[in-house]
């Protein structure tokens, strides 16, 4: 059964249900058991479903996007227009406006009943429909976050039985994204079942999936935990010999409530990178376990003529700043004078320094000639 206008039909609000396997609600910690009261609660607070309140009040519902439905254990699951759903509940139930003071327009009576009765409604089940979702939330317009896409790439391929690389073809991926989010997701889930990191103990409350799965293209944090190849399409992608790596690596990217330790990595650039380059040094990791400090692992990893010459060229820009303002920007401070004294004295021994290197440098290559 295909999405079409063919099998629109029209449907009461109160007939349906929230998907509670929806990966973006699952993302959110949605169960089996959380309640109406609570989806709504995610949804108003993470999914701007407070914007479509305003829009369907203003415009009432739009009948070219119906909602898509599937009947699962004699109940009709929205699995596709949760936050659409959510809207017209919220503007149908007047005790939500007065618990919890959401600013929720009246609405005219005809309007009310359409809402009530007259849903558009397109009949299909989830096997039918993976292809115009993927396409839709993993690869197209109204793209989900990187761990919802994950999570329902894995269950199209566990339950359904397709091939990742079919999957990709059907959604129209041609820049490998549905393995590297499997492989990402194969990952975490290896963490929390072999209880070496469990993401609901992460510091901050939203999950940065894609600090993971994108750090696992770099050469050093695939080669810490050893990493098998995204080819393999495994769900065990690091051996058991690399599983206290794991674990830390996911500390690193996500921290811990448990422990009260903060992510090292809170953006892919240039913190990301930064943990690629001191997982390439074993001086610079033992550094990174001993305090946690990025900065001071980074510096630790990187070659000492890159931090020479980094440095050089910003103590130029800095002088040239300083040299700029001088006119307007120097009091007389005899402290000030003092330090800039110590400066020119810095400079020049580091001069005399790199002279001395330059000039033995070319009597050494004038011997060999």
């Amino acid at each position: 059964m295909s999405v079409t206008a063919n099998n629109t039909v029209r449907m009461p609000a109160s007939e349906l249900n929230f998907d509670r396997a929806n990966p973006r609600l699952v993302e959110y910690g949605v169960t089996s058991a959380s309640t109406d009261a609570d989806i709504l609660q995610i949804l108003w607070d993470t999914m701007d479903v407070r914007e479509l309140v305003q829009s369907i009040a203003a415009s009432g519902f739009f009948e070219h996007e119906p909602l898509i439905v599937a009947e699962e254990e004699g109940r009709k699951i929205v699995i596709e227009g949760n936050r659409r759903l959510a809207a017209v509940k919220v503007l149908l139930d007047r005790s939500t406006r007065e618990r919890d003071g959401w600013p929720i327009p009246e609405l005219q009576a005809r309007e009310r009943e359409d809402l009530e009765n007259r849903l558009p409604v397109a009949m299909s089940d989830r096997r039918d429909s993976w292809r115009y979702l993927g396409f839709k939330h993993v690869n197209g317009p109204a793209k989900w976050t990187s761990y919802a896409k994950a999570k329902y790439i894995a269950d199209v391929h566990r339950q359904y039985g397709i091939a990742l690389c079919d999957i990709a073809d059907q959604i129209g991926d041609r820049h490998n994204t549905v393995r590297r989010l499997y492989r990402g997701l194969m990952v975490l889930e290896q963490a929390e079942r072999t209880k070496v990191y469990d993401r609901d103990d992460r510091y901050r409350p939203h999950l940065s999936f894609s600090h993971l799965y994108t750090g696992l293209d770099y050469d050093n944090i695939s080669s810490f935990i050893d990493l098998r190849s995204e080819e393999e399409e495994a769900e065990d992608p690091v051996p058991v010999g690399r599983l206290s790596q794991l674990g830390e690596l996911c500390r690193w990217l996500y921290g811990s409530k448990r422990e009260k330790s903060l992510p090292v990595v809170e953006s892919q650039n240039p913190h990301l990178r930064q943990l690629n380059a001191v997982l390439g040094s074993m001086e610079a990791v033992s550094a990174l376990r001993d305090d946690r400090d990025l900065q001071r692992a980074y510096e630790l990893s990187r070659p000492s003529s890159s931090v020479f010459e980094e440095s050089i060229l910003a103590a130029k820009r800095e002088l040239l700043r300083a040299r700029a303002h001088l006119t307007t920007g120097y009091d007389g401070s005899e402290q000030l004078l003092r330090v800039a004294g110590s400066v020119a004295q810095m400079a020049e021994d580091i001069y005399d320094e790199m002279h001395r290197k330059f000039s033995g440098g070319k009597k050494q290559r004038m011997t060999e000639l």
